[in-house]
């Protein structure tokens, strides 16, 4: 196996070897029989080992298991104690996700603070198997069955190539000596009863069961890399930046394609849009319906899919000018200042007379009932009216704002002045104001 590991690295994992490695190490025979291997082969590495705190006297076992492997190869290990039941409840998810947020969590900060350059984990055969089925079971596209990507970032996983046996086999071979995690012989769990009951059944039917499946996860990454392929060419075609953190998609373009529900998936699974059915309702859906990802909103508006970056800063909803500033610069960039005449013009400027307005000025940002009287017009009209007119979407509502004196808007800024407020005689007490 020692000289298959490094067959398989110089030909697929060449830059490994002049890089600084963490390695992942509960303990137990997967990571262990990692550890040896690259030790063996005189690798610059680092032991990491977390202590989930989950099975008492057996978790610290663990630990100081790891503290005397380390000591006897003379490599550096770092240890940390999780109180893994406490995060799991304040986060609201299972005990195996929390594992996995705090121990990937805190590779990445040794990682970074230490300068490792990669971080191997265990990673085998059985377990690409067992992600796959579980995967299935669940329901799942063509990434769910391509199963566990040998690299994802700085995440190695050097011994997907190996099965459980190939590495149990090299343990005992070289006299190893490993940790026994007693919650992997419970069928409780799902991957468990798939590893006890259903993959060894697999394997009695047919002996070849896991050459054939290393070749069906081989077809099916080559098919996603055609699929990638062709999912970029539509994404320069159909989704449009049309301003920073914002995109859109016209859904009667999406409608043309042989599949639209598919390629919609694929298309905004970018932005972090994973759940099919709500997406694939989109196309249909009403107007105004709205979908959320970690990092974006996504609205179905009349003709379009809008795509918008979500922030954590919390705008304010209402700004006071008074009579003595001369600028703001949150939430828009606004200039005031006093002129005796007009000089440039546009939808960005405004010119109003000193003494109609009542100050502080607000700036703030629309609400249902809200009207003005549009500039060269004689009556209101209400602004929800105006929006609809103007083919706002429900995004490009939220973000106008409007320059108000007292209850009355004089600007929807940038866009339409309010025809009370123009300038109707000569006066020194102009006020021009600048959106920048």
């Amino acid at each position: 196996m020692l000289g298959n590991i490094e067959k398989h690295i110089a030909e697929h994992l060449s830059f490994l070897k002049a890089s600084k490695l963490l390695i992942a190490i509960s303990g137990g025979l997967d990571s262990v029989v990692l550890a040896k291997l690259f030790y063996d082969l005189k690798f610059s590495v680092a032991f990491a080992h977390c202590n989930f705190q989950l099975r008492g006297e057996e978790s610290d076992g663990d630990e100081s298991f790891v503290k005397q492997l380390a000591a006897n190869w003379n490599v550096k290990v770092f240890t940390k104690k999780f109180e893994t039941e406490n995060f799991a409840n304040t986060q609201k998810i299972s005990i195996q996700m929390a594992a996995r947020v705090l121990r990937y969590e805190w590779f990445q900060e040794i990682a970074n603070t230490y300068e490792y350059d990669y971080i191997l984990t265990a990673h085998h055969k059985d377990d690409a198997l067992e992600t796959f089925l579980i995967n299935l079971s669940r329901g799942t596209g063509i990434e769910g069955l391509t199963g566990i990507p040998q690299q994802n970032e700085n995440i190695v996983r050097p011994l997907l190539t190996f099965t459980r046996s190939d590495i149990k086999a090299y343990a005992e071979a070289h006299n190893l000596q490993w940790r026994e995690d007693s919650s992997n012989a419970s069928t409780k769990y799902i991957r468990n009863k798939i590893r006890h009951d259903i993959v060894p059944l697999l394997k009695e039917l047919n002996p070849a069961f896991m050459d054939n499946f290393e070749k069906t996860q081989e077809y099916l990454r080559q098919s996603k890399d055609i699929l990638h392929e062709s999912v970029q060419k539509l994404r320069e075609q159909f989704v449009e930046n049309v301003a920073d953190g914002q995109y859109r998609i016209e859904i009667d373009e999406l409608q043309k394609l042989a599949n639209p529900k598919a390629y919609t998936y694929e298309l905004l699974k970018e932005f972090g849009f994973n759940a099919w059915d709500d997406i694939s309702d989109l196309l249909t859906g009403q107007s105004g319906k709205q979908l959320f990802s970690p990092n974006y909103r996504l609205i179905k508006d009349r003709a379009y899919l809008l795509i918008q970056k979500r922030t954590n800063e919390e705008t304010a909803s209402e700004i006071l000018i008074n009579d003595s500033e001369s600028i703001i610069k949150t939430p828009i960039r606004l200039q005031i200042e006093e002129v005796t005449r007009i000089t440039d013009t546009g939808k960005n400027v405004l010119y109003v007379e000193k003494e109609m307005l009542k100050f502080p000025l607000i700036v703030r940002k629309w609400q249902n009932g809200d009207y003005f009287y549009p500039f060269g017009m004689k009556g209101k009209k209400k602004l929800s009216k105006y929006f609809k007119d103007e083919k706002y979407s429900l995004i490009d509502k939220e973000n106008q704002w409007l320059l108000c004196s007292g209850e009355n808007i004089v600007w929807i800024i940038g866009k339409r002045s309010d025809n009370r407020y123009k300038l109707t005689k000569p006066t020194n007490t102009i006020i021009k104001l600048t959106l920048q």
